[in-house]
């Protein structure tokens, strides 16, 4: 059976496990989105904040992607648990470096001539510095997907979702019948749903930053 012969056959199994890889994916990047903003926010005023907060973002990614599931498995159990907070945990450097730096390179002088027309503090930080780092933070979510997207195969060790179980039984099972075929599908399969992801993120960019910041 050839390769095309083996995702006909399969099509079914194949296109759930793509969708439960970019779902798993998208939905830990925009928690680590959501969570990176708050921390880049609370520390992007204070050097040693921000130096720590990114050290620590930094620790984390340092750690082996087998030995991070290995030691989340014990505490909450194989599935989709060690899967989110493993995929959580590995984006948030990115997102919150770009926020950091994003919120840092704002001009002083827009925001205290934001100040000087009546906005309140929340309002200046929402309306103004937000939006002006935005193209930053969104650079930073893009780089956190594309990491994501091989990271996620190796959380099929947890029994996490995804094309990682293609990759993982072709490679147990290498010599046998479709066990190349079955790597190669979980591979091709990893690195289409990742330009896929970069079209979105191309058209999240086109359509959310003005044409006079994106320069």
């Amino acid at each position: 059976m050839n390769l095309f012969e083996f995702v006909a056959d399969r099509w079914d199994r194949i296109s759930l496990e793509a969708w439960l890889h970019v779902s798993a994916v998208v939905q830990c990047t925009i928690i680590a989105a959501v969570l990176g903003v708050l921390i880049g926010v609370a520390v992007y005023r204070s050097p040693i904040g921000s130096a720590v907060a990114t050290a620590l973002a930094s620790a984390i990614l340092t750690i082996p992607s087998f030995a991070l599931l290995g030691l989340l498995i014990p505490v909450v159990g194989l599935g989709t648990e060690p899967t989110v907070i493993a995929l959580v945990l590995y984006a948030l450097l990115p997102i919150v470096r770009n926020t950091i730096v994003g919120l840092g390179g704002v001009d002083p002088a827009i925001a205290d001539a934001a100040k000087g027309i009546g906005m309140s503090r929340f309002g200046v930080l929402t309306r103004v510095e937000l939006r002006l780092a935005w193209p930053a933070i969104l650079a930073g979510m893009r780089v956190a997907t594309q990491m994501l997207m091989g990271i996620a195969v190796i959380a099929a060790y947890a029994k996490g979702p995804g094309l990682g179980d293609e990759v993982f039984s072709g490679l147990v099972r290498a010599g046998s019948a479709n066990a190349v075929n079955e790597a190669l599908v979980g591979t091709i399969g990893v690195v289409i749903l990742a330009l896929l992801l970069e079209g979105v993120y191309f058209l999240i960019s086109r359509f959310t930053i003005s044409r006079g910041v994106r320069g």
